[in-house]
């Protein structure tokens, strides 16, 4: 028996587009011999559609596009997957589904049974879990279909919560001799892995084969990095999709599978989904400029990398605002590397705009010293041209503040938060330098000055980060401590060996920072718990 992988890059909401590339993957499984088309969860809407589902509209649209993928799967079974109406059972009034196709007819639906409602997902907002559970014989196989979250349970990797009933277990007495799973999988940094081990506890416990179909693509903030994954009934891996591209694999289990080792390197692998959620960010609007301050610094260099490699050096445009702060080690940097990379550098001096505003403000300032203020105006000063540029030119302001400083407040807001979106958000700033190094490992793209060179904002004089904060090293293992693992400041002062009242210092200011968070940019999701989307907290709260 063959079965054809469809690992596509949908966009969310464009349902007649999606149909197309469901037939025309359709059209290319028969043309492969396949028996079997498997796509991936919520194929036909993306995953994930929010609140689009709620509209009868929607839901009617995507029940018309079903009839006209039917009559497309003659000499194939496909599971598609989409969202249908529920008019049989409990609270809600929608089902997560796999519609089960066979020969141009649809046999039924798999409803998906385990629905989260944790960290980045909301899903018993909309649907109803599965009530039943069965197998779908095809060409003397019996094939038993689940849908993304049922297959996790089951291995143990499920931790926010505690389902009553476990798919996989269920399907045991059915005794599949396939299992297909269609997956949305959102990508955090080093996940491929762990999609194996739970595809490998599944065929052991059913002493078959496993297929998992993932997504591909970015859709918003949530980035998905394909990595589909087909095990052997002993749990060995035999195929592994392409991680951040579209890919077709046919999986052919009368042949002898050749060894196949999960081998990623998961630096490049998170340069890889940096560069994805930019670009399908931009192409899924009809966007195709960019722009971002270019200040000197390793932030900037890295979000003009990603840039580079997501639009082309055609479609980048670094601005460099110099004041009478920024060091000429900072423009002469920023120039080579607009050169390095062969983007449009645009230097425009803050220093008048900036003088303008302290005299306007001046009877007001009347007998205070320089302080944060006047730091937050030439912040602000440069967003205002940043937007500036951007509505006259067309272009999306790129926000270039990383994780470490987005988590304690050190950035301005309506300064360097402004953008469309936040490509560095939830990267730390120590996994900064990581990819900046990366970057270079074969050629300096990214001068070393700028790498070496402790980092400053530059909105004072001889202004260095560490004048107001710990070492990110410090920082970065507390931010993962207490944002990522939910670990207690005592935890956290035990397992990193980092003094109490600096744990303390930086939690607190995690919180204050709260509202700042709130009215920043979309943030490109890459960790296990991101300030963009999946966390949620209140502003105003006292508890410490």
């Amino acid at each position: 028996m063959k079965v054809f992988v469809v690992q596509l890059n949908v966009v969310i909401g464009d349902l007649e587009g999606n149909t197309e590339r469901i037939i025309a993957a359709l059209d290319e499984a028969r043309g492969a011999n396949a028996d079997i088309a498997l796509f991936s969860e919520l194929t036909i809407c993306g995953y994930p559609p929010a609140d689009l589902v709620l509209h009868d509209a929607f839901i009617d649209a995507m029940e018309r596009q079903l009839e006209r993928i039917i009559p497309a799967t003659k000499g194939l079974m496909a599971f598609v997957g989409l969202v249908r109406r529920n008019e049989h059972h409990g609270e809600k009034g929608l089902l997560n589904s796999a519609a089960v196709m066979c020969d141009g007819k649809l046999l039924g639906f798999q409803d998906k049974w385990l629905l989260p409602t944790y960290d980045v997902f909301n899903e018993r907002r909309y649907f109803e879990p599965g009530l039943q559970t069965r197998v779908w014989p095809y060409k003397d196989k019996k094939i038993g279909c689940i849908i993304c979250e049922d297959i996790w349970q089951h291995a143990g990797f499920v931790a926010q919560t505690h389902y009553q009933r476990d798919p996989v277990l269920e399907l045991v007495s059915l005794k599949p001799d396939l299992l297909v799973n269609l997956s949305a999988s959102p990508y955090q940094f080093q996940k491929p892995d762990v999609r194996v081990k739970v595809c490998s506890r599944a065929a052991k416990t059913l002493n078959c084969p496993v297929i998992l179909c993932c997504q591909v693509g970015a859709n918003d903030q949530l980035l998905f990095d394909g990595y589909s994954v087909v095990v052997n009934k002993e749990g060995a891996l035999r195929q592994l999709g392409k991680g951040f591209e579209e890919d077709r694999m046919v999986v052919d289990f009368e042949k002898e599978a050749c060894p196949c080792d999960l081998d990623y390197d998961p630096i490049s692998d998170l340069y890889k989904a940096l560069i994805m959620g930019v670009k399908d960010y931009f192409a899924k609007q009809g966007f195709t400029k960019a722009c971002f301050g270019l200040s000197g610094g390793v932030d900037s260099a890295l979000v003009a990398c990603i840039a580079v490699e997501a639009l082309g050096p055609s479609n980048v445009m670094g601005v460099m605002m110099p004041s009478e702060f920024t060091s000429k080690e900072s423009i002469d940097d920023s120039k080579a590397l607009a050169k390095n990379l062969g983007i449009e550098l645009k230097t425009i001096p803050i220093n008048t705009p900036y003088e303008t505003f302290l005299d306007l403000l001046k009877p007001q300032f009347e007998g205070k010293p320089f302080d944060v203020t006047e730091e937050n105006i030439q912040a602000r000063v440069r967003g205002l041209i940043l937007m500036a540029l951007s509505n006259k030119l067309g272009a999306i302001v790129l926000s270039t503040g990383n994780k470490s400083e987005t988590a304690l407040g050190y950035c301005t807001l309506y300064g360097d938060m402004c953008g469309g979106l936040g490509v560095l958000g939830d990267v730390a700033k120590t996994m900064v330098y990581n990819l900046c190094r990366f970057i270079n490992r074969n050629q300096e793209i990214i001068p070393h000055n700028i790498i070496d060179r402790p980092p400053s904002a530059e909105l004072r004089p001889n202004q260095k980060d560490l004048d107001s904060l710990p070492d990110y090293g410090i920082i970065d293992r507390v931010l993962e401590g207490y944002v990522e693992d939910y670990l207690t400041p005592e935890q956290i002062v035990k397992k990193y060996d980092i003094s109490a009242d600096v744990v303390k210092d930086l939690i607190r200011r995690i919180h204050l920072a709260e509202y700042k968070r709130v009215q920043g940019p979309p943030i490109l999701r890459v960790s296990k718990k991101s300030f963009g989307v999946g966390r949620h907290y209140p502003i105003v709260q006292n508890w410490k």
